[in-house]
């Protein structure tokens, strides 16, 4: 089937989203330099900036989480492709300030790449910044190596927890180790069901036949652990659940973080009965939820699946994800 989308010519695809995006939003966002989108009342100087960067395409992340109590930067690629070095080294030197920089990256090796590069010309000018990678996909298996370990949409969990922290006045120091700390605590898995349409390209990024899914599905089409036939939603959230929870060695009387993440082609239906079934399995485990949320975070395009990610929290954690934030994409009052 051809692609069917709303757009013009899918070389402006990135420009024209982030102009209606800034359209949408210019009361929260700016657009600086085309591609790097920045609160429109800057933080103080006095506090830490959370920088990340990204492909476009999985709207609203990773741009609608910024503003107060969330991201301060976001520099933006092409659909699903990294930003280059320059543009990244551009937003770290708008976001240069005493209190430093947290670099939220998410693990994907263009990401990785421009971001290094990025760090070794912020060294040079001396602009105090430390780089965290995500890389919460438990999909090649939880005790495989970081590097071949994904990041999704658990880095939205963190910049929320980030965030706030840094919001707070914490130094740099403080909320790099407290980000690092949720990190490590905390797992994705995705389950996908139906194909999404690379809008650059108008080609499907996978294939799956009409009775299949498949469970570690990456959100660029990624291989994960082989298609299996249809499960019911709480089969499903049942076989994703317990492989998090073991990841994050979860027992009973521990408290998690659960995020139910639409792709893009799932209803809310469909994610509110699979956030059932993961209670009536956490119940039985004697493993509370004491935060949730469920909805689309970061999308794939008209992918129909969704991301579960799990996290355990201690109490600073919890303190911040309740903290207030005021994002286009998120807000907590």
């Amino acid at each position: 089937m051809p692609m069917k989308k709303f757009i013009n010519d899918p070389k402006d695809l990135t420009r024209e989203l982030l102009e209606g995006f800034a359209i949408a939003h210019g009361d929260a966002i700016a657009i600086k330099s085309e591609k790097i989108v920045c609160r429109a009342k800057p933080k103080p100087a006095n506090k830490v900036a959370i920088v990340t960067l990204g492909g476009a395409g999985h709207e609203p992340a990773l741009s609608g989480f910024v503003g107060p109590g969330m991201l301060d930067y976001s520099v933006v690629g092409d659909i699903f492709a990294a930003p280059g070095p320059p543009k990244v080294i551009e937003a770290l030197r708008l976001a240069n300030r005493p209190a430093g920089i947290l670099f939220v990256v998410l693990n994907h090796a263009g990401d990785v790449m421009s971001a290094n590069m990025a760090m070794e010309m912020a060294a040079k000018e001396k602009i105090p910044v430390k780089l965290l990678l995500t890389h919460e996909d438990i999909a090649p298996g939880a005790n495989a190596p970081a590097e071949d370990r994904r990041g999704l949409v658990g880095a939205i969990a963190l910049y929320k927890i980030a965030g706030a922290a840094a919001e707070a006045g914490k130094s740099l120091d403080e909320v790099y180790a407290l980000a690092e700390r949720f990190s490590n605590n905390m797992a994705t898995l995705a389950a996908a069901m139906k194909t999404a349409t690379h809008p650059g390209s108008g080609l499907a990024i996978f294939d799956l036949a009409d009775d299949e899914m498949e469970i570690g599905m990456g959100q660029h089409g990624e291989a994960g652990t082989g298609p299996t036939k249809i499960l019911t939603a709480d089969q499903t959230a049942e076989l994703m659940l317990s492989r998090l929870t073991a990841a994050i060695k979860a027992k009973a009387g521990d408290r998690l973080l659960l995020l139910i993440n639409g792709s893009g082609a799932t209803t809310l239906m469909e994610m509110y009965i699979v956030l059932r079934g993961c209670k009536t399995y956490l119940d039985a485990k004697g493993i509370s939820i004491a935060a949730v949320r469920c909805g689309e975070f970061l999308t794939v395009q008209e992918m129909a699946g969704f991301q579960m990610c799990a996290a355990k929290l201690d109490d600073e954690m919890l303190a911040c994800w309740n903290a207030p934030c005021n994002t286009p994409a998120l807000t907590v009052a």
